[in-house]
């Protein structure tokens, strides 16, 4: 393979921490590495080096002639006095751009929403961070450098992006170094996985979950001080294998040697014992909603929504931005009203919510976070282990230097997990968490999700980050036109119902286009007997659809329970659910359009 970019013995640092020493490694073409660590060791500071954004204090980094790299940096850099387009396309005229079907493709994955003739300046920070990725794109580069680019995605914006990078280029072709705390996209992605810390950077084959499994197999080797790392690592591996057989089919290492790791880790959590446990400290009702709507002027964001909150009940929140999920939210705690229904809150219920703003820390920014930890509960029961406020903060990666830090002063990471740590203490019976992924790394994902796996209660989670939703909840909803349902087979079959709804918008847009261009009306009639029958079929479709979901869920229990060395089993089972899917996708479709001929 060509080689594209090579760094020899890099040496970094800032007044106060050395970042990397003597770091030597290469990008060559058909690389697509993902770079992971802990915030403030300097994935960031790597990456504008490789790309010549900072120059490095020794070493040196070469570049093959004629090699162009594009850099997508944290930083925003838009001109904003441009409008989207110009942003965007800049002087390419209609024609040009919109007969390209790579930056058609572009422009709907990433802006379709926006406004084409708005200015960049009007648009919100996460808005210019899709302008500044869709301009990125539609450039021809040997080499992307992505910083964070699934920050400000939903979902569906990932998983397209995922698909655009995996098709860029031929397999041996162009470059990939991308920084990001999103898992399923490093394993969806990547090919190797770099780990920056403690100012080296070492190099694994594969995405996540390769990276997973040779980090244990490096920490097992390590001394007794890594111990209590080792453990957590192996029960992220365990979730891997046992939790999402398909995850770990990508990677290429040894299926023996990771059974080996994790045979005597138990599962990551014992559902049962965590339900009954959820029972006695909530009772039987916990939030219950029903026929619930939200208008908010003339805009309908929720419709007839009805959802019966069990108590231990896992889920996840899927939905497009501004599809209604914080609302959702609003209306679980209690902070927000429906215009009609009703929302039933029990009468042991305690909600603890972990927002986007860290409002939880805004009346304490001047305090230092020991004055914080002093004030609050003195011990914390994990797995049967008492522990200290400062423990529980030193277990979710906060380092004790730190602790004399005033809150205000504290980094984004920082605060996100002095917010958790304040959830956790204030012993809510239900959690909400919106967005919780923002501002912090993989290993705090990693510890977060270890925490959560022993708390029993309610636990409702809202996230663009699908690798935690599989990881921490058992089930998941979609809010689709402002509707609440259930998709048992997550985020996969919503991605799918989505390219359904689009689809049949599609055709429905053609059909007006055709019958106006006709000079016809664009809307039909049905007779009574007509309607009867798409009545009739409507309901057919309804009740094989309910049938087809106990099978889905029926089979995706099966994979999980099925020992995962018999590889014909697991393939029966993967094929059987394939094809359920399929048989969902088509009926789907067919019920958005006989429900299009009832309107």
């Amino acid at each position: 393979m060509v080689h594209l970019l090579g760094a020899e013995a890099l040496h970094f640092e800032y007044p106060t921490q050395q970042v990397l020493d003597s770091v030597t490694l290469g990008v060559s073409a058909g690389d697509r590495v993902g770079i992971v660590g802990r915030n403030g060791d300097g994935k960031s500071t790597l990456m504008k080096l490789l790309v010549g954004k900072l120059e490095p204090d020794a070493g040196q980094v070469t570049v093959r002639s004629d090699t162009t790299i594009g850099l997508l940096d944290q930083s925003d850099t838009v001109d904003t006095s441009l409008t989207v387009g110009q942003a965007i396309v800049g002087d390419l005229a209609e024609h040009e751009w919109a007969g390209d079907p790579k930056i058609r493709d572009i422009i709907s994955g990433l802006v379709a929403d926006l406004d084409w003739e708005a200015t960049v300046g009007s648009l919100s920070g996460g808005q210019r961070r899709r302008v500044a990725l869709a301009r990125l794109l539609i450039g021809d580069w040997d080499i992307l450098a992505l910083d964070e680019p699934t920050n400000h995605l939903d979902v569906e914006g990932i998983a397209w992006l995922a698909e655009h990078l995996n098709r860029r280029w031929q397999k041996n072709a162009g470059g990939l170094l991308v920084i990001t705390h999103d898992r399923w996209f490093l394993d969806e992605v990547c090919t190797q996985t770099w780990e920056v810390h403690d100012g080296i950077v070492d190099q694994f084959e594969g995405g996540y979950a390769a990276y997973v499994l040779q980090r244990v197999e490096r920490d097992r080797m390590a001394a007794a001080a890594e111990a209590k790392r080792q453990n957590l690592l192996r029960k992220e591996l365990a979730w891997l294998r046992r939790g999402a057989p398909a995850r770990t089919a990508k990677p290429k290492f040894r299926i023996a040697a990771a059974n080996q790791l994790i045979e005597d880790v138990p599962p990551v959590r014992n559902s049962i014992e965590l339900q009954r446990l959820a029972v006695a400290r909530l009772g039987k009702d916990v939030v219950d909603i029903e026929n619930a709507s939200v208008c908010f002027g003339e805009r309908e964001v929720l419709r007839n929504i009805t959802w019966r909150i069990a108590p231990g009940e896992r889920t996840g929140i899927l939905g497009a931005n501004g599809a209604g999920k914080s609302t959702l939210l609003s209306l679980v705690t209690g902070d927000l009203e429906p215009t009609s229904g009703r929302v039933k809150h029990g009468k042991t219920v305690q909600i603890g919510m972990l927002d986007q703003q860290f409002s939880q820390l805004k009346k304490i920014g001047s305090d230092r976070v020991r004055e914080v930890l002093a004030q609050t509960k003195t011990s914390f029961t994990i797995d049967g282990k008492e522990h200290t406020p400062a423990q529980l903060l030193e277990r979710l990666g906060f380092r004790r230097a730190h602790l004399s830090a005033r809150v205000a002063d504290l980094s984004g990471g920082q605060k996100r997990r002095l917010q958790l740590l304040m959830l956790l203490l204030s012993e809510p019976n239900v959690i909400v968490l919106d967005e919780p992924t923002n501002d912090v790394d993989s290993d705090m994902l990693t510890a977060m999700e270890d925490l959560l796996d022993s708390w029993p209660g309610t636990l409702i989670v809202v996230s663009h980050d699908r690798y935690l939703l599989e990881r921490v909840t058992d089930q998941q909803y979609a809010i689709l036109d402002g509707t609440l349902r259930h998709v048992p087979g997550g985020v996969d079959e919503y991605l799918q119902l989505r390219k359904a709804q689009e689809r049949q918008a599609e055709s429905n847009a053609n059909v007006r286009n055709t019958k106006q261009a006709n000079g016809t009306s664009s809307t039909s009639k049905l007779t009574g007997a007509q309607r009867k029958a798409v009545q009739k079929e409507v309901g057919s479709i309804e009740r094989r659809l309910g049938k087809l979901a106990a099978v889905i869920e029926g089979l995706q229990h099966s994979l999980i329970e099925h020992d995962q060395s018999d590889y014909t089993g697991l393939q029966r089972y993967g094929d059987e659910l394939r094809e359920a899917e399929d048989e969902v996708e088509a009926l789907e479709e067919r019920w958005l359009e006989l429900s299009d001929q009832l309107d």
